[in-house]
């Protein structure tokens, strides 16, 4: 099922540190509410998959710091708290009782943090690939990997920076303890070689770090009323995102549910990169169903 050609509803809402900006495509009257989020990528990641939820009320937003969103605290990194205070502020605006939401990458570590303090605001939650390194078998590897992407960025710019992340999502297997003895060439990814001095990038600045190295609350998620559903990519296997997804549902006692494509399965051309989101969106339906 697709939307109309109605555009969304653009709002702003002032939260401690950050102005957010959100975006609302209304349902049918007494149509659910399905929030689709992510972290540090905004709204604008999820134009074609919500646009096979007509029957419902979708929300997406940018969390603080990204695109619309600006940070009013000066603030050098977020932490997933933080997000999930936000998050939990968005759904009381919103006004809608329990919502579903659909949280990939770091947004999903985020809805997992908001759970374990407002439950009762969340009726389902399909985490996609959380990076949730801390629960690796490989953890300190996997973490000292992070803070090398972040330590390059802060020494070496965007395309060093840059370079290095993409090195480590799309590592497969365990992560090497010499991960940063081998650090890429960002011309070999098309990014530029010269520092631009610039330190703003809300991924590399503000978000790696905190987002990885969070330390779920592993038995307050299980102890919450969410029914919670952890999303993997069929195309990711080994990669630290789709691991982590696995460790979490492992630490939940839960079986991953499989998705279509990568890590970012639900783009349709949105950032350059197409998934299938009409799969993508199929699937999402099933698992929302189901509960």
């Amino acid at each position: 099922m697709t939307t109309t050609d109605t555009p969304p509803q653009t709002r702003t809402l002032e939260v401690p540190g950050a102005v957010l900006t959100y975006d609302v495509r209304p349902g049918p009257a007494g149509a659910g509410v399905l929030f689709l989020i992510a972290s540090p990528m905004g709204a604008a990641g999820f134009g074609s998959l919500a646009g096979h939820f007509a029957d419902r009320t979708v929300v997406t937003y940018d969390p603080r710091g990204s695109e619309r969103s600006r940070r009013t605290d000066g603030a050098a990194a977020s932490t997933p708290e933080e997000h999930a205070d936000d998050l939990s502020r968005l759904i009381a605006e919103v006004d809608a009782g329990p919502v579903d939401v659909f949280a990939s990458s770091g947004g999903a570590v985020n809805a997992l943090v908001l759970i374990t303090r407002h439950p009762e605001q969340v009726r389902t939650l399909v985490a996609h690939e959380p990076p949730a390194a801390a629960l690796l078998p490989d953890r300190e590897e996997a973490l000292a990997a992070s803070r090398h992407v972040h330590e390059t960025y802060q020494r070496s710019g965007f395309g060093a920076g840059m370079a290095e992340f993409i090195r480590v999502i799309s590592h497969r297997g365990p992560v090497p303890a010499d991960f940063a003895d081998h650090p890429a060439d960002p011309a070999a990814f098309g990014l530029p070689t010269e520092d631009d001095g610039s330190r703003d990038d809300v991924m590399l600045g503000q978000n790696i770090v905190s987002c990885t190295h969070h330390e779920h609350d592993v038995a307050a998620v299980r102890a919450a009323s969410t029914r919670v559903v952890v999303a993997v990519g069929a195309e990711s296997a080994g990669q630290l995102a789709r691991r982590g997804g696995e460790a979490v549902a492992a630490a939940l006692g839960v079986e991953p549910v499989e998705f279509p494509g990568d890590h970012g399965g639900f783009l349709g051309g949105e950032y350059g990169q197409t998934g299938d989101p009409e799969a993508f969106a199929a699937t999402l339906r099933r698992v929302l169903d189901a509960g």
